[in-house]
Order: structure tokens, then sequence, then C-alpha cells
């Protein structure tokens, strides 16, 4: 049986090291807003390209405080709108409507499954200010055109990177002569906008072994307003200038994301690996395989599109092959939503129709990689 994603299997690779650092935070008897959340947030920042990096319960909270942040610094208000992807997980657009913000749902690029920037700006209003990005399926959203919209009406930009730890977008500088030799500089998702939010859970890229989430940014005043509004709404011990909530990592987990993030990029160099082989091998036409392009995927999933997706399903089922849906049901649809049910999004509802996800992770073998790819072919 070659699982979707063997849990099991991933924390075994570093058990000992797991282990050792669990056991010192046993040890320590100190459990919360320690040593070892520190030193996670200090070496996350550090990664990420960031200056703070909070940590919180989980990634819609960090979502969720970000934007609360910005309403109690007067930057948002009550009814002002935010420019959220249609196709992402629910917890993108619950945490604008968490803060009485509205979302306006954009369609995707039916290539990339990202959010379509050519359809950003005519979705501006006064109201407008700021755009969310979701680097869904562990692809950058980000793009020059993007960052070149925020500036133009002053938004801010906010990076939903559950699913993308270790992604990069390059910028270069196009504004040299010919005959020069282009700038580069290369950063990483999370560091892109004015604030990220970052989801560590178990199954992502960089997984915890529990809820877990974190926000990263470089403007300061963010940052204090977040970590006063992720304790209680306080910066002082019992003094509470903002009703804020209770959400922050705890010690264990810190823990063992410190551990993990060591070995970060060597997992998606795994998963990239896979990727390609996925991407030169399956030949099936009833398959859309990912838009491979010089945009950075780090393959928190790697999906395909079918027409028969759910019987693709069944028979990969029944040879082995664990496969899940990334989403089934899109946000506009759910019940929760019942307002949104007669909005028409029809790119977003294909995709939910028929993506399909394959497994793709640093546990899977060359035998294993091959063995999905060989199904795949005996499939009408």
């Amino acid at each position: 049986m070659i699982e979707y994603l063997n849990l099991k299997a991933i924390t075994a690779m570093h058990a000992d090291e797991i282990k050792a650092a669990i056991n010192n935070v046993v040890d320590s008897g100190w459990y919360l807003k320690g040593k070892a959340t520190a030193q996670f947030e200090n070496d996350y920042a550090n990664y990420i390209g960031s200056r703070h990096c909070i940590g919180v319960g989980n990634g819609l909270d960090a979502l969720t405080i970000i934007l609360r942040a910005y309403k109690e610094m007067g930057i948002l208000n009550d009814g002002d709108e935010v420019i959220v992807p249609a196709n992402t997980y629910i917890a993108s657009i619950l945490s604008i409507t968490e803060n009485n913000l509205k979302p306006i749902l954009i369609e995707p690029d039916i290539n990339t499954l990202q959010i379509n920037d050519s359809l950003i700006e005519q979705a501006i209003t006064p109201r407008t200010r700021a755009i969310m990005i979701v680097h869904l399926y562990g692809r950058c959203a980000y793009t020059s055109k993007i960052g070149a919209l925020c500036k133009k009406y002053n938004l801010k930009l906010i990076e939903d990177n559950a699913q993308a730890h270790g992604c990069t977008f390059t910028f270069t500088d196009n504004r040299l002569s010919a005959e020069a030799t282009h700038h580069k500089s290369t950063k990483h998702t999370g560091s892109l906008g004015d604030a990220a939010a970052h989801s560590f859970y178990p199954g992502k890229n960089l997984g915890a072994l529990g809820d877990a989430g974190a926000i990263t940014t470089n403007d300061d005043q963010l940052a204090a307003m977040c970590r006063a509004l992720a304790n209680y709404g306080s910066d002082e011990k019992y003094v509470f200038p903002y009703k804020g909530k209770n959400s922050r990592i705890d010690e264990l987990q810190a823990a063992v994301l410190s551990v993990k993030l060591r070995y970060l990029d060597e997992d998606n160099s795994r998963r990239k690996a896979i990727a390609r082989y996925y991407l030169e091998n399956i030949t099936n036409p009833n398959i859309i395989l990912p838009h491979a392009d010089d945009t950075d995927n780090v393959y928190h999933i790697f999906p395909i599109l079918s027409p028969q997706r759910d019987s693709l399903a069944r028979i990969l089922r029944e040879k082995g092959i664990g496969t899940m849906i990334h989403y089934p049901i899109p946000p506009h649809k759910q019940k929760c939503y019942s307002e949104w049910h007669s909005l028409s999004l029809p790119i977003t509802e294909h995709i939910h129709a028929q993506e399909l996800s394959l497994p793709c992770n640093q546990t899977m073998t060359d035998d294993d990689v091959e063995a999905v790819v060989e199904a795949l072919k005996s499939v009408d």
C-alpha cells in the first residue's frame, strides 16, 4: 500500500532528534513561552527572511490575528474589502469574515491554479484595503503584477503560506539595459508581502506533531500588535489594552519544528524530484498535470485534474495507492456561505470538481513513485 501521506514515516526520519528535543522540553519543566519557542521563532524568522516571527496556535489564528491587528492599527475597518482567491482552503476566507471584512473572490488561472493576477485590478474598489494571496498546493502565487497593484493602490499584501514552506520567488530588475546583467534576488514566500501566516499542521511540508502556526512580518508595529493580540490582548502582564485571544505555539511543538526545519529544504528537494518524474512520465490523455514553468513549487500537493476524478481515485485505491481531494466543495458553495451560492465562478468549480492529489512526499521510494506512474498508465 502506498499511503497518500504516512506521518509516522515522516516522523521516523528524524525520530532520535525529535525525541531528544521533546525530552529536553519535558525535563526543563517549562512548557509555554520558553526557550524552545524563542529559538524556533528566531530560526524560522531567519529562514523566511523576516525580522519577526510570532508563534501562534494554528494557521487560521495567524491569518485572523494579522487582519485583527490591522483593524486595531486603524488600517482596516469593518466592511473593508480583501481580495482573495476563490479556490482556496476555507481558512483563508474564514479569517476575513471573522473580522467583519468582505472577501472579494477572484477566479484562478486554470494553468497555474493560483489567483489570476489579470482579474485583480478590475475588482479593486474604494473599499479595497488588502490582497490575500494563497500559495496553494505549494506553488508561489506572488507575481510582480500583484506587487505593482499593491503599490499603485496602497494595498496591504497578506500571504497565506500554509502550504508553501520553503518556496521562493526571484525578483529580476528589468530596468537595467539589455547589455547589463539583470540583477536577481530570491526571497522565501512568507517574506514577499506585508505579513504572512504559516500553518504547521502535521501534514504540511514543515509539520508539527499537533496544531501550530506562525506570523512573519518586517513591520515592527504589526508584530507587536499581533503578539499582544495572541496573548489575550496583553503586552504587559495583567494589563489588557485589547480584547485578544489565547493563541500560542507550545514548547513541545516549537522544539519539534526546530528539528524539522533543518531538513525542510532537503525534504522539498525530494518532493520536487518526485514531481519532475510525474510530469515527465504520466502520459494519460485523461489527466491534466500541473503547469510547469519557472515558478517555484515545493509540491505540498501534486494536483491533477481529471473529468473521471472519482472513478480514477477508486481505481488507484484498488491498486493500493492512496489519494486525496483538495477540495471537493469550493468555499462559495459551502453551507456556511449560503449567501454566495448564486455566484458564478466556473473555473473554481471546474477545479474543485476534477482535482485529485497524488502521493508526493519525502518518504516515498523510487519504486513507490514508479508504481503510481504505472498505475495511471493502465487507467483509461
